[in-house]
C-alpha cells in the first residue's frame, strides 16, 4: 500500500512537471545559476543569454499554438525581459549588482512575463535582505557593515553620477561582505512559484 502511494505521488509529480514545464524550465535555470554564482560569484552569459532567447522563442510559439499572433507572445516576452532588467539595472549602474544577476531576472521575465517577474523580484528582495543579515550576524560584523550601509546610502543620496558611484563601489568591494545575488533570485523566485501553485 505504501509503495502504491509513492507511485501515485510520483505520477502526480510527473504530470505536474509536464503540465507546468515552462515554470520548471525557469526553475532549473535558476538552480544552476545559484550553484554557479555560489562558487564563482558570477552568473555566466552562456547560461543567461540562452535563457532569455529561449524564453522569447517559447512565448512566440506558445502564442501561435494557442491561435494568437506570435508577435503578441513575443511582445509580452520582451516586456517581461525589460521588466526584469529595469528592476535590477539601477543597482547594477551604481556597482551594487553583477550584470549576470540582472540578466538572470530578465530571463525570468522572458519566460513568464512582467507580472510574475515583478512578484518574483519582491520575493527575491526579501530573501536577499534576510540572507545578508544572516551573513553579517554569522560573521559578527554588524557594526562594520551597518556603517558601510549608512555610508553607501549617503553616497547614493548625495552623489548623482552613477559612474562615480560604481567607481567608489569597485574600490570598496574588497572590504565588503559579498552576497552572490543569483542565490536570492533563485530562492525568492522558486518560493514565489511554489507559493502561488505555479509548479503544480
Amino acid at each position: 500500500m505504501e509503495l502504491e502511494n509513492i507511485m501515485e505521488s510520483l505520477v502526480a509529480f510527473g504530470s505536474a512537471v509536464v503540465e507546468n514545464w515552462p515554470v520548471w524550465t525557469v526553475t532549473l535555470f535558476l538552480i544552476v545559476a545559484a550553484v554557479i554564482d555560489g562558487f564563482e560569484l558570477k552568473v555566466p552569459n552562456w547560461l543567461t543569454f540562452p535563457m532569455i532567447v529561449s524564453g522569447w522563442l517559447y512565448s512566440a510559439l506558445a502564442a501561435s499554438l494557442a491561435g494568437d499572433a506570435w508577435y503578441g507572445g513575443f511582445g509580452g516576452s520582451l516586456l517581461g525581459t525589460a521588466a526584469g532588467l529595469a528592476m535590477l539595472l539601477p543597482l547594477y549602474a551604481i556597482g551594487g549588482m553583477g550584470a549576470g544577476d540582472v540578466k538572470l531576472l530578465a530571463g525570468v521575465g522572458a519566460w513568464l512575463g512582467a507580472s510574475h517577474t515583478l512578484h518574483a523580484f519582491c520575493a527575491t528582495a526579501i530573501v536577499g535582505a534576510v540572507l545578508a543579515i544572516a551573513m553579517v550576524v554569522a560573521r559578527r560584523a554588524w557594526v562594520k557593515h551597518a556603517r558601510q550601509l549608512w555610508m553607501i546610502l549617503g553616497e547614493i543620496l548625495t552623489i548623482r553620477d552613477p559612474e562615480q558611484l560604481a567607481s567608489i563601489a569597485a574600490q570598496r568591494k574588497s572590504s565588503m561582505l559579498l552576497l552572490p545575488y543569483g542565490i536570492p533570485i533563485a530562492i525568492g523566485s522558486i518560493a514565489y512559484f511554489a507559493w502561488t501553485g505555479m509548479l503544480v
